[in-house]
């Protein structure tokens, strides 16, 4: 397997530690508001590497954190006249819910910023030892000119940071680069007591603490959005490997960012898309897969169309799942051989054959999901070329265990990427309440509209009938006339 590592800025062969065992450590949120569809891409895109390295057999330990002490957590609960626990409870729980319902696989561990103070202190403390630490006026601050190396994640020249950046002034710091440590709180704020006065940490001790604690001096993948690059890794790596002496992080894994109709995701632009408010019209399967189509390094562009184009895509997972489902009779433990499959249809027989090896070479490469998706939904493409064969028919003999098998290994990838994993008719009701709400009309007015138009033909007003009918296919609902009578589908 390879790895691009950012740290390196190529692939690179992935070799963990420990053999069987991967330390991984991905940052989490700052709790102070509802998540939004960028956090959802990076939370989904290591879900999802998360569940294919457990699929290779690797013990995984995940230990995903949560900032509940921060500058916006205070302010919103000076704002609501709460305390920063009431608020950072809130949105932990809501964060959860967020998460449940995009169907992630909980972390090994989760644990809090606050938890984790006395880690924090003992860091700062072997800081100061080291000579790199330092306290100005009453905060404390990492001198960054002591760690020869800082700027090699980022590929930053710390002249051209020291330029250019844009650094907060502060007449108290040696270095305009240097970064916090401990800061003193501010009156009425929560404080913890440490040997430099009542206050709480930076930022980005936290990481460093929790990341040490609970997976050790170096480990061997550390995730999160390309946006935590500079400054907040560069500053993981620079006081964690100074307090320890050891490497920190053998392979650095970042995602690309979420633009919104090609434009950059953000509370002032107003297109800033809650999981909250993009769910009420998108299915989760359907936002997860829109985000693995893309590798996980591309920036992926959030529109109507991306979003459908994922939704069509879903949808013709689960239809011929069902179709499977529906019209494949019951083998009774039959075992047919290879030679009888592959008699039934070549193409599909090879391409269920080699979607194993093809999957994994797809994700062994980078953890390349777009790769990996187009080769699921090659075989599900051949897989309903055979359905459509049989016209109606249900299938029999070694016809059936041939889509049988095919639909299970479907299947066993698509869980590999939290796909499919609900039935198909609960997924079928629940899109078709999605695609009601969004063209306004309900299953009791659509009903309503097919029984009188039915009236109508029957007494061959086909005026009318058509009329009813150009009424329900500008609001997305098709009809289909058989003998037994009408059905319908929403086409959004």
């Amino acid at each position: 397997m390879r790895i691009y590592n950012t740290l390196s800025r190529k692939k690179e062969e992935f070799v963990p530690l420990e053999p069987g065992r991967i330390l991984m450590y991905v940052c989490g949120i700052t709790v102070y508001d509802l998540c939004h569809i960028g956090h959802a891409r990076s939370a989904i895109v290591f879900d999802v590497i998360y569940r294919f390295l457990q699929s290779l057999g690797y013990r995984v330990s995940y230990v995903r954190n949560f900032t509940d002490i921060d500058d916006k957590i205070l302010r919103r609960a000076a704002e609501e006249g709460v305390d920063y626990r009431t608020i950072a409870n809130r949105y932990i729980r809501a964060f959860h819910e967020d998460m449940d319902s995009l169907g992630l696989l909980p972390p090994t561990l989760e644990p809090l910023a606050t938890e984790h103070i006395a880690e924090m202190i003992e860091i700062v403390r072997r800081l100061f030892d080291k000579g790199v630490a330092y306290k100005a006026g009453t905060d404390v601050y990492f001198r960054v000119d002591r760690f020869s190396a800082y700027g090699r994640l980022s590929g930053r020249d710390t002249e051209d940071m020291l330029a250019g950046a844009r650094v907060e002034v502060d007449e108290k710091k040696i270095n305009p680069l240097d970064f916090v440590l401990w800061k003193a709180s501010k009156p009425g704020e929560p404080a913890w007591e440490s040997p430099w006065g009542p206050g709480r940490p930076g930022w980005h001790i936290e990481c460093s603490a929790m990341a040490t604690k609970y997976l050790g001096q170096t480990i061997d993948v550390h995730g999160g959005g390309r946006d935590l690059v500079f400054p907040h890794h560069e500053n993981e790596i620079a006081q964690s490997e100074t307090a320890f002496g050891t490497p920190f992080v053998r392979y650095w894994i970042h995602n690309g960012f979420v633009n919104i109709n090609s434009e950059k995701m953000s509370k002032s632009l107003g297109n800033f898309i809650t999981i909250r408010d993009a769910l009420q019209n998108v299915h989760p399967e359907s936002l997860r897969l829109f985000v693995i189509s893309k590798h996980y390094r591309s920036p992926v562009d959030f529109s109507d169309e991306t979003v459908r184009e994922a939704e069509r895509g879903i949808e013709r997972l689960y239809g011929v799942l069902e179709a499977v489902r529906e019209r494949v009779a019951k083998t009774e433990g039959i075992e047919h051989s290879n030679d009888e499959l592959r008699k039934q249809d070549v193409e599909l027989y090879e391409k269920a054959e080699s979607l194993p090896a093809l999957f994994a070479e797809a994700m062994q490469d980078d953890f390349n999901t777009a790769r990996a998706v187009g080769h699921i939904f090659a075989l599900q493409r051949s897989l309903q070329r055979f359905l459509d064969k049989f016209g109606r028919k249900s299938l029999t003999g070694p016809s059936a265990d041939l889509a049988e098998k095919t639909a299970d290994s479907l299947l066993k990838h698509c869980h590999i990427m939290g796909l499919l994993t609900l039935e198909p008719r609960i997924f079928f009701d629940r899109q078709r309440r999605l695609k009601l709400k969004g063209a306004g009309i309900s299953e009791k007015n659509i009903e309503e509209l097919i029984s009188i138009r039915h009236k109508a033909r029957q007494e061959k007003n086909f005026a009318e009938a058509d009329r009813i009918r150009l009424e329900l296919e500008a609001k997305h609902i098709h009809l289909e006339d058989f003998p037994e009578g009408t059905k319908w589908r929403v086409n959004l």
